[in-house]
């Protein structure tokens, strides 16, 4: 017997028993969709992060008060004396750019509606250094920066929550803790991600949050500094400048733990990209229960079949059938109902990424699930493996029937 044949005998003797045959398949159709759909939400997760880490900032190191791997008391806060020094370019000649952030969350009000977002005191060097692009008005300049001026760059969600709308807000005003801001640009769309949403938050002058809205000691302390290198060559050069200017400023003796902590892009991705990575693995490996599962209803109808069927096996064998043709009618139709229930998840896998994709665009979410063909061929042959494996034992004991006492069969 051909496998061409074997299959299309398959073929019959599935569609004889069709609903019987739809129930083993919904259970290789669920194991497949699952292990698909995880893995593509799982890989759009990572890209996500991923791009929304290096739309953070290009060539970026991120400076944070306290250290994050050792255990450090009374860490000295990071100041403005601290970014002053960050931009002497004799002291550091790798370093493009230096902006700080002082933040917090607040209750803004505009136009009767309230929202609570993140507001930032930032500096006019941390357009350039976050990739921060405007729609509409301008940025933070020096002078609203020396003059503490009562101004306001927001994010396009801030907007469409307050005004209802993206454009033409320049001149609107806004109220925080209080205090009237202007309206003088806002933000080109960054979409939200684990990092919090871009596209919420609004921007002030950093001198202005230091004295008005976040008040801290000592008065100048910031929560980051922003640094950007000259280019990707020379983060490194980089972080060692930052690092070695902090230690002297600080006075952190030789050997001692830093008081603060230096994170730069690349180890922002890969620890982001681990994380996903393995909870995505993680999430497959659950799935895979589920093709196992559909695995052991293959084996369970196999057995059925070949019960029902004994009478049918020993007059083939009468008639000179060998043990393998048995054998791989058998395989036959445990494999066809697998690769069948295969093609079936990976629509309904697609099925579900599309779905994913709108409850998270109305949930606010930038969330685009993404089916690889890797994760196609992995869920189909593993879905073959497991109907040719669930498939032997039935295949076997149908095989090795004795042909008079299958024909004695009741």
């Amino acid at each position: 017997m051909n496998i061409g044949h074997a299959f299309v005998e398959a073929l019959d003797s599935l569609m004889a028993n069709k609903l019987r045959s739809a129930l083993t398949i919904l259970g290789i159709v669920i194991g497949v969709a699952a292990v698909i759909s995880l893995l593509a939400i799982g890989r759009g997760a990572q890209n996500q992060i991923t791009s929304s880490i290096s739309g953070m900032g290009t060539n970026l190191l991120t400076v944070m008060s306290g250290n994050f791997t050792r255990r450090v008391t009374n860490p000295v806060p990071l100041t403005m004396d601290d970014v002053k020094a960050l931009q002497n370019p004799s002291a550091a000649p790798d370093i493009a750019a230096v902006g700080a952030i002082v933040s917090s969350r607040f209750t803004v009000t505009a136009n009767g509606k309230t929202a609570t977002v993140e507001v930032s005191g930032v500096l006019p060097q941390n357009a350039q250094i976050s990739n921060d692009t405007l729609s509409e008005g301008s940025y933070i300049t020096d002078h609203q920066v020396q003059s503490r001026s009562l101004v306001a760059v927001i994010g396009q969600t801030t907007a469409t929550n307050l005004f209802g709308a993206t454009s033409g807000l320049v001149g609107k005003t806004i109220r925080i803790s209080g205090q009237t801001y202007k309206v003088i640009g806002v933000l080109a769309s960054k979409g939200g991600s684990s990092f919090g949403n871009q596209d919420d938050r609004v921007l002030v002058p950093l001198t202005t949050a230091q004295t008005r809205l976040i008040r801290r000691s000592p008065s100048n302390q910031v929560n980051q500094i922003l640094v950007s290198a000259k280019s990707a060559a020379t983060v490194s050069a980089a972080e060692e400048e930052v690092a070695a200017i902090l230690r002297s400023r600080h006075k952190i003796k030789a050997g001692a733990s830093d008081d603060f902590s230096i994170l730069s892009q690349t180890q922002l991705v890969s620890a982001a990209s681990s994380v996903t990575g393995t909870l995505t693995m993680f999430l497959g490996g659950i799935a895979g229960i589920s093709l196992l599962v559909g695995g052991i209803g293959i084996m369970n109808i196999m057995l059925v079949s070949v019960t029902e069927r004994t009478r049918e096996i020993g007059l083939r064998k009468a008639l000179g059938a060998r043990k393998l043709d048995i054998l791989v009618q058998f395989i036959s139709e445990s494999v066809l109902l697998s690769l069948i229930g295969g093609m079936i998840g990976i629509g309904l896998a697609w099925v579900i990424c599309q779905v994913i994709v709108r409850v998270a665009a109305s949930s606010g979410t930038s969330l685009t699930p993404t089916i690889g063909l890797d994760s196609i061929l992995l869920a189909t042959l593993f879905s073959s493996a497991v109907g040719l494996l669930f498939g032997l034992y039935p295949s076997n004991r149908a095989a090795s029937l004795q042909p008079v006492e299958a024909l004695r069969y009741e």
